[in-house]
């Protein structure tokens, strides 16, 4: 079978099927030998191991990832793709291809038979409202690893330190729950159709313990937007604004925990976040 990093194999299974990539679907498929193999490196694939693909596209990915992996189960929403995913993939006895849209799927049930490690392409449509889901929710539990190549500047963001432009919501729900680093930067020639964009693949290592409770991790949440919507107000307008805390509260706030609310929240930690948000809810 031709390779599915061919350019020329790739244009023509899809002219064959009738098929244009859809761009607001986010399908820039992988046509690089030697991403496929760093990525699929990166990710550290054993055969106990079952992977989660999130936009197989045509399945470059995930033959690799199969060829390493004990079992792979692919989420395509393109209902257009899986005949010929099922072309490119079906001999294949160890890939599952489940029509279902990643922001919407079970992951309890997915992960049902122990921890999954995540690698993926990610649409750069879907990969920050799917890692806060993925990472805010219960479902934390259910991933070893999640190795995804995103754009460059959302890779930049989820590893942003405080006191950066960069720095944000998206820092403090990825590093509150994960340890993360960027592994390697990507250029858009790999790709078919070629983005206009640099990508990046980032490393998400999911701590088994976080510095608060379930209960208390709600409100952390609640602080951390509250105070991010508002990035030029003090921590303490954004937080009297958005969680309709009294003055007397912030005040004793600021004096039990020895924080400084008159900083702006891109200068806060997570520690300090999280030492915010365990106070209030005591509190309440």
């Amino acid at each position: 079978m031709p390779k599915l990093t061919s350019r020329a194999y790739v244009r023509e299974i899809l002219e064959r099927h009738g098929l244009q990539p859809y761009k607001k679907l986010g399908q820039n498929f992988l046509v690089d030998e030697n991403i496929l193999q760093k990525i699929t490196a990166a990710a550290d694939l054993q055969a106990g191991d079952h992977v989660l693909e999130v936009g197989p596209g045509i399945g470059a990915l995930t033959e690799k990832l199969a060829q390493k992996a004990g079992y792979v189960t692919a989420l395509e929403i393109d209902s257009r793709l899986l005949p010929l995913l099922q072309e490119t993939l079906g001999r294949y006895e160890n890939i599952t291809v489940l029509h279902q849209d990643a922001l919407h799927a079970d992951y309890g049930r997915l992960c049902s038979k122990g921890p999954l490690k995540l690698v993926a392409n990610l649409p750069y449509n879907i990969a920050t409202p799917l890692l806060y889901r993925l990472l805010k929710e219960e479902w934390r539990q259910c991933f070893k690893l999640l190795v995804c190549m995103v754009q460059k500047e959302v890779a930049e963001r989820i590893t942003a330190v405080p006191g950066g432009k960069d720095y944000g919501v998206l820092s403090v729900v990825c590093q509150y729950n994960a340890r993360a680093e960027i592994i390697f930067t990507v250029s858009g020639n790999v790709f078919y159709p070629r983005p206009e964009v640099t990508s990046a693949v980032v490393g998400l290592y999911p701590y088994q313990e976080t510095l608060l409770q379930r209960d208390e991790e709600k409100l952390f949440y609640r602080v951390v937007e509250g105070v991010f919507a508002q990035r030029r107000k003090t921590t303490l307008n954004a937080l009297q604004a958005a969680l309709q805390v009294s003055k007397e509260e912030l005040a004793a706030l600021g004096r039990e925990t020895g924080i400084d609310l008159q900083r702006r929240g891109e200068t806060m930690n997570i520690d300090e976040f999280a030492t915010l948000a365990r106070f209030l809810y005591n509190r309440r």
